[in-house]
């Protein structure tokens, strides 16, 4: 099967899962809700008067102030952490980079609960995520410049520098809880575990836009992407500014990561395991390989969430906890098979 028929196959089976995942969120939960009722209420929504509609009120917020704003965060987030992924793969040319792994998602969430504590979260929404943002931002930049290595990025300093900042923000987030107010220490504390439950509207409208431009960005820089794995040697004979190309990277991953850790937490190895497993499918190629990374993202925490407040009755697992075990041995696989390709962990 040629890498067009693979990439079709998977759109369709994308498809599939993604509309069977956001029915089965909105229908599924301690409140009953019929598929017709559902269909019915999104068609009222745009205009068209029709007799699915829910009746219940109380159906009718259900859908609309819970249910359907945490789909969409899920698709967002799920969508913006696995770009991310595959930017970052693609400019350290290294199949273990991850926002999660090399400590982007931590050092965004110490710029989050940073923007807690000193009160700047008062401003705002948009204030904790810049906040986010800046954290996340400075975490990049730390594991690429350390990482670098004549012209290269070793897998061994890599994942040294990843556990040497995931160490610096972890005990800054400590710092923080120990001198933060009951109110900020819950929020922190509900941040580390990582989470969709409580998701708004006016929060899916900060994410949306950061994550369409992301995912546009991403999309526009498929092909020097693409010159960029075959070294860097060959792609500035073929004229991609290489330094220029990783900090405007830098800059796209930190934004993404930013973004989804300042309202959901850490959702971890979602940048790792899709993109991997969309690569295997489909191949290399970066166009099809982010587009499908970002609708597989949606697809992977749409049914995460759904497990994450399904599997208790009546309470609501950490999704950052679900993602993890699935992400955990994945990366261990990953892991052993570099050893096996390289003859060593270098």
């Amino acid at each position: 099967m040629n890498h067009t028929l693979r990439g079709l196959t998977l759109t369709l089976t994308l498809a599939a899962l993604l509309l069977g995942g956001i029915v089965a969120s909105a229908v599924l939960g301690q409140l009953s809700v019929n598929p017709a009722e559902v269909g019915g209420s999104l068609l009222r929504a745009i205009g068209i008067q029709n007799a699915w509609a829910p009746t219940d009120s109380i159906v009718e917020s259900t859908l609309w102030v819970v249910r359907f704003p945490r789909i969409a965060m899920a698709l967002l987030v799920g969508a913006a952490l696995a770009v991310a992924g595959a930017v970052m793969q693609a400019i350290f040319g290294n199949p273990l980079a991850e926002p999660g792994v090399v400590g982007v998602s931590s050092g965004a969430a110490l710029g989050a609960a940073t923007a807690i504590v000193v009160g700047v979260a008062a401003l705002g929404d948009g204030a904790i995520a810049l906040f986010a943002f800046v954290g996340g931002l400075l975490a990049t930049l730390l594991v690429y410049f350390v990482s670098r290595a004549n012209g290269r990025t070793e897998v061994v300093t890599l994942l040294l520098t990843g556990i040497a900042v995931n160490a610096f923000a972890g005990a800054g987030l400590a710092f923080l809880l120990f001198v933060a107010d009951s109110g900020s220490r819950e929020q922190i504390v509900f941040w580390q575990l990582g989470s969709l439950n409580g998701s708004r509207w006016s929060e899916v409208l900060i994410v949306a836009p950061v994550t369409a431009i992301g995912l546009v960005a991403a999309v526009v820089l498929a092909r020097p992407f693409d010159l960029l794995a075959l070294g860097e040697r060959n792609a500035r004979h073929l004229g991609v500014n290489v330094e220029r190309l990783r900090i405007v990277s830098i800059i796209m991953v930190a934004l993404l990561t930013g973004v989804a850790v300042a309202f959901c937490g850490i959702i971890a190895f979602v940048g790792l395991v899709v993109p991997h497993a969309m690569r295997m499918v489909i191949g290399p190629a970066h166009r099809q390989l982010i587009v499908a990374s970002a609708v597989g993202g949606g697809v992977l925490l749409v049914f995460s969430d759904l497990l994450a407040r399904s599997v208790v009755p009546g309470g609501d697992l950490p999704i950052g906890l679900l993602t993890s075990l699935i992400g955990g041995p994945f990366f261990f696989y990953l892991l052993f098979r570099q050893r096996n390709r390289s003859g060593g962990w270098a």
